[in-house]
């Protein structure tokens, strides 16, 4: 029987609380008619999935795909988060784990010519 990581972070599990509480109130809105109680339920349900992405951009949650059997645990903060991660939609959200233009582009001068020394730039 192999095992695997199943994703469980404290970033997963504090966003799946946070929103099961906004399904709650959700369904209670639904149940009761209370229009209080739909847009309470939204807007809980809209800061789990700020709290979740504040967490995982804090280190507090994983990278897609499979981690190394030492980052299962789940008091264990990811050290690359701060780099953002590959793939990470969430990252890329952020800014983060992006490859600047200016650093991947290298000049390229045209075939055949010659560039000109700083005495002849001149004048």
């Amino acid at each position: 029987m192999s095992q695997h990581d199943e994703g469980h972070t404290v970033a997963g599990w504090t966003g799946t609380a946070i929103a099961t509480v906004g399904s709650g109130l959700l369904g209670l809105g639904v149940c009761a008619v209370s229009v209080a109680a739909l847009v309470a339920g939204l807007a809980v349900c809209a800061v789990s999935v700020l709290v979740t992405w504040y967490l995982h951009l804090a280190g507090w949650g994983k990278p897609p795909g499979p981690r190394p059997h030492a980052q299962w645990a789940l008091r264990v903060r990811d050290a690359g988060a701060r780099d953002g991660h590959p793939g990470c939609v969430s990252c890329r959200l952020a800014g983060r784990g992006r490859r600047t233009a200016s650093a991947s582009l290298q000049p390229v001068s045209a075939v055949g010519e010659t560039e000109r020394a700083p005495a002849e730039a001149g004048g």
